[in-house]
């Protein structure tokens, strides 16, 4: 099928959030204008619009991380979050834009400890294992360009320090053991992120098969 034609790009308000009106020309050559948001200034955006269409895009650094913890005693750390535009609390794992120029490695650590006070466990040599999925995924490709790098590590059993989180942030950490997961998602009647909910549901697969 050939590919609709981005023509023009305007930014039609400001913000953390700003918001665009993206122009193409469809296959039948009619003209269509489509909303969609982004944190990026607009050089920016366009640059990675641009990007996006090429041939061979180049994947960028993700713009943020979203971390599977899994202690030593087998349980898995998540968030309970107030999130405002939902005006309820959300289940997540812990999750946080990634900085300028910062590591991803850097990132998962920072995050980790702001939000929920684990450490990554590291081995004898003193590495730790950080293991990303093979690229980042779109949060919401309807609406965003924003992407996701989901990584899985383990932690230590015990809290490094207490969370240090933003004073508008409401967050409570809570541990799952791995094998209850099934009943969890069972009787889970928050609301909860669709990457936590998919993530959750293949270790709930899991465990039904396997026993672990």
């Amino acid at each position: 099928m050939e590919t609709p034609q981005l023509i023009k790009v305007d930014q039609v308000s400001d913000g953390w959030i700003k918001k665009y009106v993206l122009t193409y020309r469809l296959p039948n050559g009619r003209e269509f204008a489509y909303e969609a948001v982004s944190r990026k200034k607009y050089d920016a955006y366009l640059e990675e619009l641009r990007n996006m269409a090429s041939d061979a895009p180049h994947m960028q650094a993700p713009d943020a991380v979203c971390i599977v913890p899994r202690t030593r005693s087998n349980e898995l750390v998540l968030v309970r979050e107030f999130r405002y535009p939902l005006n309820s609390w959300c289940i997540a794992f812990p999750a946080g834009l990634v900085e300028p120029g910062e590591s991803l490695e850097s990132a998962v650590e920072r995050e980790l400890s702001e939000e929920t006070g684990y450490a990554l466990a590291r081995d004898e040599q003193g590495c730790a294992h950080v293991n990303p999925l093979s690229q980042p995924g779109f949060s919401s490709a309807g609406m965003s360009e924003e992407t996701v790098q989901v990584v899985y590590v383990h932690v230590e059993d015990e809290l490094a320090c207490e969370p240090h989180t933003e004073p508008t942030e409401c967050i409570e950490v809570f541990k799952i053991a791995v094998p209850d997961v099934p009943h969890f998602l069972e009787t889970n009647t928050t609301p909860i992120g669709t990457r936590a909910q998919l993530i959750l549901e293949a270790f709930s697969r899991n465990v039904q098969r396997y026993g672990a």
